[in-house]
């Protein structure tokens, strides 16, 4: 590569700064030189020497993010030569929680999952067994326990929602819900919302009662009704959302927040 062409790909990388993951930060930093261009199909990578010089990074951070960057597909790295932007490389599909900026985007979130969840929990109560039943009630009392102990029950919600995904015989449902994350029960805004302890533990209780009908309808092997339950759990959740975001304005996202 002539002292230019690596000058050029050299100017695409800036210094970066400690809060977040630095090598996530390299990754992202790359990924969007990649996919808008900047960094062409087939250009090779500055080395890793060129790279720790101006982002004023490790070593290990650069492995770490080229090694990334090669599981997305987006570079390839070719033995003794070099790190290539890949032929065909696209963005790929990924949702970082330090992202979502806004409730309008915590929202759209919860209308991602809300097709995925309903399913769940339809095939939980068509193809689940006895075991993965008790399991789900287990996880329901988990949370009832938690909310008894004056705490936000957000380990123990996420807990049930994977529990049904289990309960559906495909493994691909709860990979996606640990995808999404503990995000997926945001908490943080009942305690802006609800200040007084009673008041939060009245509004998480009310939640588990939408939490026990959709472990009912389960364990009366009622998909129809299951995936009913389901539904209504979760477009009570966005409307629940939709009122902080009209209290709160378009702010952002709560860390966490009833599911």
């Amino acid at each position: 590569m002539s002292g230019k062409a690596s000058d050029d790909l050299l100017s695409a990388f800036r210094p970066l700064s400690a809060p977040r993951g630095l090598t996530q930060q390299l990754v992202t930093q790359i990924t969007g030189d990649i996919t808008s261009g900047r960094l062409v199909p087939g250009s090779r990578l500055p080395t890793e020497k060129e790279m720790m010089s101006a982002t004023g990074v490790s070593r290990t951070v650069v492995r770490e993010a080229v090694a990334c960057l090669r599981a997305d597909g987006l570079v390839v790295v070719r033995q003794g030569v070099g790190a290539f932007v890949a032929s065909h490389a696209r963005r790929p599909f990924r949702i970082e929680v330090e992202d979502l900026h806004s409730l309008q985007e915590a929202l759209q979130i919860m209308e991602l999952r809300t097709g995925v969840e309903i399913e769940a929990a339809g095939l939980a109560a068509e193809r689940g067994a006895a075991a993965q039943f008790e399991k789900i009630a287990t996880t329901y009392e988990m949370i009832e326990s938690a909310i008894d102990r004056g705490e936000t029950a957000v380990d123990e919600d996420f807990a049930f929602h994977c529990s049904i995904a289990d309960a559906t015989g495909n493994s691909q449902f709860r990979r996606f819900l640990e995808y999404l994350g503990r995000f997926i029960i945001p908490r943080q805004s009942i305690r802006r919302s609800l200040p007084r302890m009673e008041d939060q533990r009245s509004y998480l209780h009310r939640i588990q009662r939408e939490h026990l009908e959709i472990l009912d309808c389960i364990r009366q092997g009622a998909p129809a009704r299951a995936r009913a339950a389901m539904r209504r759990h979760l477009v009570n959740s966005r409307r629940r959302y939709e009122k902080l975001k009209a209290e709160f304005g378009d702010g952002p996202a709560p860390a966490e927040t009833p599911s």
